[in-house]
This record gives C-alpha cells, structure tokens and sequence, in this order.
C-alpha cells in the first residue's frame, strides 16, 4: 500500500471503503461529540471513524476515531496484518555481523540503503503553513474538546510534541495530553520516563538562571503514520520521523517553524509554536483516561504559545479515551505487535505476547516462553521489567510456548490450575506509571509475576506434573468422518 501524503488522503481511503460515517447534525465539542464517540467506538469491530462536520460555535470539522479498528490500524501502516511490520522489522534485523564475510555484506546493501531512505527530509514551503498567525495567537480558534464530565477543561489528546535535547540536539516526538488553560497556555502531561520529560530534566541541569526556556512545537492532525509514531516505546536513539518513514515506506516531509528552532510535519492540520518554563508548572487534571478512571490533578509543566500555524479550512482531529474499547486499544495492539521482535532479540525464548486491552497495555502482560531451565519464567520476568516502558507492567503472566496467549479462556485455565501461590507468584517493587491510581507511592508499586508454566523436578516439584487430557487422534478422525450420522445440528 502507498503511504498516506496527509491525514485528508487518509481520511478519503476511510470513506472509500465505507470505514467513514460524515455527521453533520449539529454537536456540540463539550461532551457531545466524546458521548457519540465511546457509543460508536464500542461496537463489534470498533465502528467507525466519524466526522463531525457541524461543531457548535465553529467552522471546523472534528474527526475522531480514525484508526479505532483493526482494518483501519492496518491501513494507517499500510499493511494487511499489523504482524506485517514485525516480519518486516526482523527482515531489517538481519543485517550482518561484525565480521561476517563479504557476501553476506553485500547482501545487506540494498537493506542499508532502503533504511536510509526512511530518514526525514525537509522541505522550504508547507501546507501547515498556508496560515500563519503570529500577534495573538489563540489556541479557543480550534473546537478543542472535553470529553468526560469531570475532566478539568478542555484537552488536546492527539497532540505531536516535539522538543530537543539540549545536550545532543537530538529530536523526540511524543503525544502528551493538553489541557487548554487559555488562548495563549496549555498544561504539558509529559510523564517523568517519557523522552520530553527527560529534556525537561536535562535543560534544567544545562541551563543558566535567566536562560530556561525550552522550545516546543506542537502538530496536531499529520498522516496516521506520524500520528502512531509518536506513540511509539522507540529506543532513545531512534528518530520517530525515521520510524514513520519506515512505517509508510516514504520519507517523513518536515518543515522548519515559523518562530522556533524545531521542525514538523509539513503536511500538518495545525501546528502550535512555543516554549516551555523549566521553572513553571501548574495543576493539570483531572482527566478521563484510558484506565477508565479520572487521573487526579498533579503538577505539570506549562506550554506557552507564540505562533500557530495552520492550514487553509483545517480538520482537528481528536481521541477519546476512557473504559476500553476505545480507540487507543487499537494504537496499543499495533504496538504489542510491532515490538515483539525487539523483545526476541533481548529475550529470544519469547514465543508471543498478548497485552490485554483490559489492562491498559502496561498494567498486564501475558508471554509465553520456550522454557529450559528451572526458574526461567522469573528470568523472563525480570528481563521485561528492565526492558524500557515495560518497566510499568504491573502484572506479568508466563506461560508455556503451546500456549495461546491470545485465548483468555486458555490463559485463565493454565494460571487457574497452575500455580502454587506461595511457590509461583513473585513480588517486586518497581516504578509505574504516572496514572497509577492504586499504588501506595506516586509512581512507585509493587509488582506481580504469575509462573503458570508445568513445574520441573529441578524447580522442586517432588511429583509427577500430569498430562494434558487429550482425546487421541483414531477417535477423533473416526468421529470426524462419523459426524453428520449422528444428526446433531451446529450453528
């Protein structure tokens, strides 16, 4: 599939394939529209993505739930199955070793130079830039929404945020929850182990009293592409704009701001230029959030505005999240799937992966592993939980590699029957993420590993681990081809 050159193309491809439903009954951006949204995203297959053509008190449409199915996911990354990507990362992956001859070197060129091709280019004129609007800028212009009534104003929820390291100049995509305090301020929802706020930290340790402003652009509404890869566990060293170009087979076109050092996305709806005060923060929240409950007020880090930019007759588009399903759960799918071959390659006994949508992706992880030793499924525990963002899980699974982690019902029959509490469940305290409502400390818990897989001898078990009741396979073949003569009906 080719890539999407902006967020309108993929919009046209959602209605051409009947994905797409236009609302033009007047609604109204507080809580209307997220009411209309959390009804259509909790269909059977998540719905459709919708556009709202007629917001009280503005002319420009809202979109939402744009990529809320597994069809849509796939097609904002162009593939037919999000395992696509996997393949094709491990493909990537292959490249040879230090010391591999030349062959195998020569093999890798075309490889090098495809990935070579993902990097970001930038061009001089932008589409988000048709309208620039320097003296007064003001944020209210956008019909910004709130979703859930005890939310503490209005948010952005589908926000790029690009920032800079002020020690390597590296760049960082990331999506941050606003809250619009006024026309000219938003709250900054970076958590402390994302990499905006790890530029926050190191500014503040390289800046001089007097000298601590951080610069900061904002694109709201690029290609679905973009738009996931900001969400995207990269390495620190990865580039989400190489990534994204990775994802749509075709560079990223960035465009230089207006009034600050940073680039964005060219072919952006909306772009916000402005700075963040490494000495300022103030209470952001509460807001519903895909835990399904209120994350409460806290302190955060306030984004000032200089400049917006825009393009002509802009779409704002918006996500809603709250109790799954919502359109996160399939972001979030897209991930698990995507990632699995990076964790191969620091756990290669790693079978597959399931992080239920129930459990907000970090709360639960169910793996399955090929076991080989006593205790490995602690190893493995352990391994994930060193692992990046896989640091938040507060509950890991393990099962054996005949396991389907996708088969709740299956998990939930192996842990049920399993496990020696004493013996199979191990306790850790660890970080957790900054919505974690129920842990004692703020961004400190306790977590749980569940070793569901067959006990060894060798891990103490003194008896013989029963088999599995299965029929054997002459009874099953006989009564295959016997089964019409039995007359039961199936549905």
């Amino acid at each position: 599939m080719m890539a999407f050159k902006d967020m309108r193309e993929f919009i046209d491809a959602l209605e051409k394939r009947g994905w797409l439903k236009r609302i033009q009954t007047e609604v109204d951006p507080i809580l209307e529209i997220a009411e209309i949204t959390d009804r259509v995203s909790k269909m059977p297959g998540g719905g459709y993505a919708l556009l709202f053509e007629n917001v009280k008190g503005y002319d420009i449409p809202v979109i939402t739930n744009m990529m809320g199915s597994f069809e849509r996911m796939s097609l904002a990354l162009g593939v037919n199955d999000l395992d696509d990507i996997a393949k094709e990362i491990e493909q990537m992956m292959e490249l040879p070793k230090p010391g591999s001859g030349l062959m195998d070197k020569l093999k890798a060129l075309p490889k090098l130079a495809e990935i070579a091709s993902f990097m970001p280019k930038t061009v001089k004129k932008a589409p988000c830039q048709e309208v620039v609007i320097t003296d007064n800028p003001d944020i209210n212009q956008f019909p910004v929404l709130k979703t859930w009534p005890q939310d503490a104003g209005r948010f952005i929820t589908l926000p790029l945020v690009f920032s800079r390291d002020p020690v390597s100049g590296k760049r960082n995509c990331g999506m941050y929850r606003m809250q619009v305090y006024d026309g000219q301020t938003t709250g900054m929802h970076w958590h402390k182990h994302k990499g905006g706020a790890e530029h926050h930290r190191k500014g503040k340790e390289a800046k001089e009293p007097g000298n601590r402003i951080m610069e900061v652009a904002v694109a709201i509404g690029a290609d679905p592409a973009v738009i996931y890869s900001a969400t995207a566990p990269l390495p620190p060293d990865i580039d989400e704009m190489m990534f994204a170009g990775f994802l749509r087979k075709q560079s990223v076109e960035m465009v230089k701001c207006v009034t600050v050092d940073l680039e964005v996305p060219a072919n952006a709806e909306i772009v916000l230029e402005g700075y963040v005060d490494l000495d300022e923060l103030r209470t952001e929240g509460p807001f519903g959030d895909h835990t399904g409950y209120y994350s409460l007020a806290d302190l955060y880090p306030v984004f000032h505005i200089k400049a917006i930019t825009h393009r002509k007759n802009p779409i704002y588009p918006a996500t809603l999240v709250g109790k799954p399903p919502q359109e996160d759960a399939y972001i979030g799918k897209a991930t698990e799937r995507i990632f699995l071959p990076l964790m191969k390659v620091m756990l290669p006994e790693i079978v597959d992966v399931n992080m239920p949508i129930e459990g907000g992706f970090h709360n639960c992880v169910i793996v399955s592993i090929r076991k080989r030793y006593p205790y490995h499924a602690r190893k493995v525990m352990s391994g994930l939980w060193g692992m990046g963002l896989m640091m938040l899980a507060k509950m890991i699974i393990v099962v054996d590699e005949d396991v389907n982690v996708h088969d709740y019902a299956e998990v939930a029959w192996r842990v049920f029957h399993n496990i020696d509490a004493r013996r199979d469940v191990m306790f850790v305290d660890g970080p957790t993420d900054d919505l974690d409502h129920a842990s004692q400390l703020p961004h400190i818990t306790s977590k749980m590993g569940i070793d569901a897989t067959k006990k060894w001898e060798s891990e103490g078990f003194t008896r013989e681990w029963p088999d599995d009741i299965v029929m054997d396979e002459e009874t099953k073949k006989m009564v295959d081809r016997k089964w019409k003569s039995y007359g039961i009906e199936e549905d």
